[in-house]
This record gives C-alpha cells, sequence and structure tokens, in this order.
C-alpha cells in the first residue's frame, strides 16, 4: 500500500504533466524508480526536451525537502517543478525553477543527528509560475 507521502508525490507529478500537457508539450512520465527525474518533456516538433524533477507539498509551505543529489544536479534542460497542493477545491501551486538556480541554493542543515537539504521558496515570488521557461510549445 502506497504511503501518503507517496500519493502526494503521484499527485504533482500528474498535476505538472497535466499543466504541461495544457501549455502544449507532450509529457511522459518516467519510471518511478528513475532517478532525478519524474518527467520527461518535449516540444512538439521534438527540437527541445527536458527532464523535470518534481516536488510536492500536500499543504501550503515555504520549503521542499530535497536530497543531497540536488546540490549537484546542474543542467540547462533539467528542471523543478516545486508544487503545493491547496484543498479540495483550489489549484495547487507551482514554481518553476531551472536545476542550475535549485543546485546553488538548497540549504543544508545538520538536526538531531541528521543531514536536512530543503528548498526555500523565494520572498519575492516572480508574477507568474515560471512555466515560460519551458519556451514555446510549437517550434517556428
Amino acid at each position: 500500500m502506497a504511503s501518503k507521502g507517496q500519493m502526494t508525490g503521484m499527485l504533482g507529478v500528474y498535476l505538472v504533466a497535466a499543466e504541461l500537457t495544457r501549455l502544449g508539450f507532450i509529457v511522459s512520465p518516467t519510471s518511478r524508480s528513475a532517478a532525478g527525474a519524474d518527467l520527461l518533456v518535449t516540444d512538439q516538433g521534438c527540437k527541445k526536451t527536458w527532464s523535470v524533477q518534481v516536488k510536492t507539498n500536500r499543504k501550503a509551505a515555504k520549503f521542499w525537502l530535497m536530497s543531497q543529489h540536488d546540490t549537484n544536479t546542474k543542467s540547462d534542460t533539467h528542471m523543478y517543478v516545486f508544487v503545493n497542493i491547496g484543498g479540495d477545491t483550489e489549484r495547487a501551486n507551482f514554481l518553476v525553477v531551472c536545476s542550475n538556480d535549485v543546485a546553488s541554493k538548497v540549504v543544508t542543515q545538520v538536526k538531531n543527528n541528521s543531514i536536512w537539504y530543503y528548498f526555500s521558496r523565494p520572498d519575492q515570488l516572480p508574477n507568474n509560475e515560471g512555466w515560460e521557461l519551458f519556451g514555446d510549445p510549437i517550434p517556428k
């Protein structure tokens, strides 16, 4: 039986896949055992591709838990989509960030003899969610 955390993660992956599809991209989930990428995304001309890691919180939060792996994963074509799932009637909130930016902003903290990694939501959020980082889904 899947844990509540696993269900939250799966929900976030499919919400991001749905949003990218709505925007016009071709999206495919990866195997759940694929390290570092939950989704593979391409434009409609297969000219540009991205790997996407989704991090999801069930409730609105100002940070997302990460791993040490996330501090070293840097690529112009690897994106993170951070998701805060709202209530049952609210639309989820998304924040799209390039892995280059995420890697430099992951915080490491030692707490109770454990190492924790997290990414904090910027205090000053952009006016949009960042989907424009993927560019145009229909190449010219």
